[in-house]
């Protein structure tokens, strides 16, 4: 009733290949409450963006609701989510991260 273990293991590489490694996206969402400065900071401190380039994302996650901070392996996009909101709540600010798989 079950898959022999060579059909299960051919099932799981081709999972594996389904999202290739390294392709995760940090999402930073919008929210009425956190300020704009504040955002630019994170996206500076936490993504390495200049000023100018953390302002044009800030800016599309204020219009449109969410902005791509970066694409990272599994592994850092999870540490940079973990990082961002924790201190953001450090900071009083209910800024979100998440991440999602990068699809395409």
């Amino acid at each position: 009733h079950g898959l022999s273990k060579g059909e299960r293991r051919r099932q799981e590489a081709e999972r594996a290949k389904a999202v290739p490694p390294g392709r995760f996206q940090v999402l930073v969402l919008n929210d009425d409450f956190t300020p704009m400065d504040f955002v630019v900071h994170v996206l500076q401190e936490f993504f390495a963006m200049n000023q100018e380039k953390a302002t044009q994302v800030m800016l599309q996650i204020h219009t449109r609701g969410r902005g791509v901070a970066g694409v990272y392996s599994r592994e850092v996009a999870e540490s940079k989510v973990y990082q961002v909101n924790d201190y953001s709540r450090l900071n009083h600010h209910p800024l979100l991260t998440i991440m999602e798989p990068l699809t395409g």
